[in-house]
């Protein structure tokens, strides 16, 4: 993300269009972190019985529904925002703030998923020292980095992509040499990664909900409609960026599943077993090779994620969202919004608890829900409010098309972990119980949160 100087909510501010294709495309594969399919490999591996590729592809497809979608929603509202703002402008603003409140619990768990990822390395690597003290290093240093600045760059950004796909580019080459050797299933062509006995369709179901979370950054370029050098990119960079980090996790996904068939090399690392992967597949060298991988993709994330719920809550302070005093402030040393920064730095403290699959599915909660709405607002835009429904090609783009996504990511919602549910279930009725509060019983109409607010430039580039 590239920011030149900070918006301070003077009025008039405007975000600058410098962002190209490849450049929003860089910054949604960013999100996405394409070495985090080596870090759930064990456990969808588990959940699914040995097909990670299979649960990969069903998400894709769903993925590519919802991108339809979210590509149709950008180009009709091209203002820098996300599902909420879509459902509040096509269905209603009190749905609009429900989706955008179980969207929060995503923003503010995903700091701690990057922060698990580097405890578990590390744990493996130093297997002497408490996973506890690498969480509290960890936040200590991304918090005091974000509290005195939350600028950041695209070309950092992708020169740690970049970085990051050609070690896995590497492992491919190294995994598909020894499975001509013999090693793993012993050849390079299978079906086996995708279906073999034993295989049930709610096990690689189950899967595709973990696996959903790998996808979660194509809807985050969404933020950047207002900056991008022409809005008619938007469409195309949404669905270039889940197709491309489709395939990255599909062929990487698929070498590793043929290399490890079942998770007995990895022993008792199978939560995060990258650095297993990266030992037994290339040695020492390699194994540090990808750590490094995994752990600037984890951090480069981390810091991106962390910033942009501070940013999102500084904007909810900002709007009487949340208490204007508390989340609105900024810091007029640091300018930046540091109580947000901080309540978000305690927050991650919690990746000393968790696990990487209860926490990726709390996320999945809040996605999933997000993606079916943005498929309704496809409906209740154009075939409803435009009238768009009288021809075959209108009800096939409009109704049919975004149907299907709707059906398919709530297929995946129902099939979340129970916790997640449970856990996402009690999170919406607190949001329902603070709108019934804040509209003094829907008799005010509620703030907007968008991203796109002009109070609040971090983050972003301005004139």
């Amino acid at each position: 993300m590239t920011t030149t100087k900070p918006a301070t909510g003077a009025k008039g501010a405007t975000l600058r269009r410098s962002l190209g294709l490849w450049a929003i495309v860089g910054l949604g594969l960013g999100y996405m972190t394409p070495t985090v399919v080596f870090d759930t490999f064990g456990i969808v591996s588990d959940e699914t019985n040995g097909v990670v590729p299979a649960a990969y592809l069903v998400a894709l497809i769903v993925m590519i529904f919802t991108a339809i979608s979210y590509g149709k929603m950008a180009g009709a509202i091209p203002s820098a925002g996300s599902a909420y703002t879509y459902v509040r402008e096509s269905i209603h603003p009190n749905l609009g703030f429900m989706v955008g409140w179980t969207s929060l619990l995503d923003y503010i768990l995903l700091p701690m998923v990057n922060a698990l990822i580097i405890r578990l390395y590390l744990e493996q690597l130093f297997p002497a020292i408490p996973g506890w003290i690498w969480v509290v290093l960890y936040c200590i240093g991304t918090t005091t980095l974000i509290y005195f600045t939350m600028r950041g760059t695209s070309n950092v950004n992708m020169m740690l992509l970049v970085f990051a796909v050609v070690v896995m580019a590497v492992f491919v080459v190294i995994a598909a040499t020894q499975l001509m050797e013999g090693q793993g299933e012993g050849t390079i062509a299978s079906f086996k990664p995708f279906i073999h006995d034993g295989v049930t369709l709610g096990a690689v179901l189950t899967g595709a909900t973990v696996v959903c979370f790998s996808f979660i950054g194509f809807d985050a370029v969404t933020m950047y409609s207002e900056e991008a050098k022409s809005p008619r990119v938007m469409p195309r960079a949404i669905m270039l960026t889940v197709i491309l980090g489709g395939v990255i996790f599909l062929v990487a996904g698929y070498f590793a599943q043929l290399r490890f068939p079942t998770n007995a090399p990895f022993g008792e690392y199978t939560d995060d077993p990258l650095p297993q992967i990266g030992l037994l597949v290339g040695g020492p060298v390699f194994q540090a090779i990808l750590v490094a991988a995994g752990f600037a993709a984890a951090v480069a994330s981390g810091l991106a994620s962390h910033a942009s719920v501070a940013r999102m809550l500084l904007v909810m302070g900002r709007n009487n969202v949340l208490p204007q005093r508390v989340f609105g402030y900024i810091n007029p040393k640091t300018q930046t919004p540091t109580f947000n920064i901080i309540l978000v730095g305690a927050v991650t403290l919690l990746a000393m608890a968790f696990s990487l699959e209860l926490i990726s599915a709390f996320i999945n909660f809040g996605a999933l829900i997000a993606f079916t709405f943005v498929n309704i607002s496809v409906i209740a835009w154009f075939a409803i409010r435009k009238g768009r429904r009288r021809t075959p090609k209108d009800i096939i783009s409009f109704i049919v098309l975004p149907g299907i996504g709707m059906i398919l990511t709530g297929i995946l919602w129902v099939n979340l972990h129970a916790d997640a549910l449970i856990g996402g279930v009690i999170w919406a009725v607190i949001g329902f119980a603070y709108l019934l509060f804040i509209t003094r019983g829907f008799s005010r109409k509620v703030a907007a949160f968008d991203e796109s607010q002009p109070v609040t430039g971090f983050n972003k580039a301005i004139d």
